[in-house]
């Protein structure tokens, strides 16, 4: 076969002439292995597929919303990086000098000398540095030595501003604004080591000098952004795992055992607070107790007689309490983002959230579980409170759900004759202080009327 001149540009310079035999192996369309070589390619793509598969799934991600206003606001620290996913932000680096300073904090009040404290830190995570690469959703371009300092001053960092620098942070700054953005970056889903990580660092230094665990100090100084109140958390002992803080925050709301989830929401039959109120239902905050154990739990308890059910008041959905305030939104973004891209994390704060959507639809819904102290709301108007809990269900795709049980006894309660048309009777003629009164002058004309006939009946 003869051979036919391919000109090939190389470098935008002058072309090279090759040639064209079809053996050669340089030649991508080589007729007469085509086979062959696009099946190796393949192969080699699914051996690197099954070796990804076998990898723990990472905790720890960059989260890419379709709403840009979104992002930033809920997502990006605004003051301190932690960990590399942030690190390079110009607006965040400013305050590296800030961790310099706790760290040489915490290392003084350690009983042994600095560098044997950080030798034991850096010993810790170097020997852990491929299972922290892997934490992460995002290829770490860090070397390992530089990943492994990062994760010993980010974590000394955490620690000391958690369990030791009360006093430094006032002397230092009595700016509380700072503080607080400060707790609030700590619960970022992009802002987060793995734990264990920070165990490590926590055992080599804290733990030397304090007696209390690291669950129940983070927990203790972090619970002011959990927006759920009234309840007792479950205990998270030193048997828990987390993946890191944010992770730590949300097993405080485990059931003592598994739930199962069942079919998605939005095949649930759904009515808005306001109409169930009208139908009969009362809404109470839940209380945690011995036959209560989930602090999740939303339960609707219901006479077997929809009848006497209504009659007698015994119709009460019981809800936990949720309070609204500047940091609930923040909260439960970052959580469900978790919840929702981890494989092996059940999705209770995100079911718990399409509950609460599902029941208010306006600012009214709301205000009905405000006055039944259901929520609590110290972010502003009604309106912006229910704009909020709306505009966090948009976000997100619900897949789990479960109270799927507890709506479908709403529903079939709801159904019923006289709730429905107990329902229709509030709407119609006790919506307002017009309709009752016009109700009223109704029935009295009717009375009147009637007794008017009967005396003419008598008379003649």
């Amino acid at each position: 076969m003869a051979n036919v001149d391919i000109e090939v540009g190389v470098g935008g310079g002058e072309s090279e002439t090759r040639p064209t035999n079809k053996t050669n192996k340089w030649w991508p369309w080589n007729t007469e292995e085509p086979k062959k070589s696009d099946v190796e390619i393949l192969l080699v793509c699914k051996g690197k597929g099954e070796e990804f598969s076998r990898k723990p799934s990472p905790s720890i991600y960059l989260i890419r919303s379709s709403d840009q206003k979104v992002k930033p606001k809920f997502f990006d620290p605004q003051v301190v990086s932690i960990g590399p996913l942030h690190r390079e932000e110009e607006t965040l680096k400013k305050f590296e000098d800030q961790k310099t300073t706790h760290l040489h904090h915490l290392l003084g009040k350690m009983n042994d000398k600095p560098h044997i404290v950080l030798d034991k830190c850096l010993e810790k995570v170097k020997a852990s540095i491929d299972r922290i690469r892997e934490c992460y959703g995002e290829t770490i371009t860090y070397t390992d030595s530089d990943l492994a300092k990062m994760m010993v001053m980010d974590a000394c960092f955490i620690l000391d501003f958690l369990f030791l620098s009360k006093e430094l942070r006032r002397l230092k700054s009595r700016n509380a604004i700072l503080t607080h953005s400060i707790f609030r970056d700590l619960v970022l889903i992009e802002n987060q080591i793995p734990f264990f990580v920070l165990q490590n660092i926590f055992d080599c230094t804290i733990s030397t000098i304090q007696t209390i665990s690291l669950t129940s100090g983070v927990l203790e100084h972090l619970q002011f952004l959990i927006p759920f109140k009234g309840v007792r958390y479950n205990c998270v002992s030193g048997t828990t795992h987390p993946h890191h803080i944010l992770g730590l925050l949300q097993k405080c709301f485990y059931p003592p055992s598994c739930i199962e989830p069942t079919c998605p929401p939005l095949k649930v039959p759904n009515h808005c607070a306001l109409d169930l109120d009208k139908a009969g239902v009362k809404f109470k905050p839940n209380k945690e107790d011995g036959n209560n154990p989930w602090p999740l739990n939303i339960d609707f308890n219901s006479s077997s007689s929809a009848f006497l059910s209504w009659c007698r008041g015994n119709n009460t959905l019981t809800i936990p309490e949720l309070h609204i305030d500047d940091y609930t939104e923040l909260f439960l973004r970052n959580v469900i983002a978790y919840e929702q891209c981890t494989p092996d994390v059940p999705d209770y704060i995100t079911s718990y959230v399409c509950a609460i959507d599902m029941l208010i639809d306006t600012k009214e819904d709301l205000s009905k579980l405000v006055e039944s102290k259901v929520l609590t709301n110290h972010l502003g108007s009604n309106k912006d409170a229910t704009k909020m809990l709306n505009r966090i269900s948009k976000q997100f795709v619900f897949e789990e759900f479960y109270y799927t049980e507890e709506w479908k006894k709403l529903n079939d309660y709801y159904k019923g004759y006289v709730p429905r048309n107990m329902a229709l009777l509030k709407s119609t003629y006790f919506s307002s202080p017009w309709t009752i009164i016009a109700l009223f002058a109704g029935v009295v004309v009717f009375t009147f009327s009637i007794v008017q006939a009967i005396l003419r009946i008598i008379k003649y």
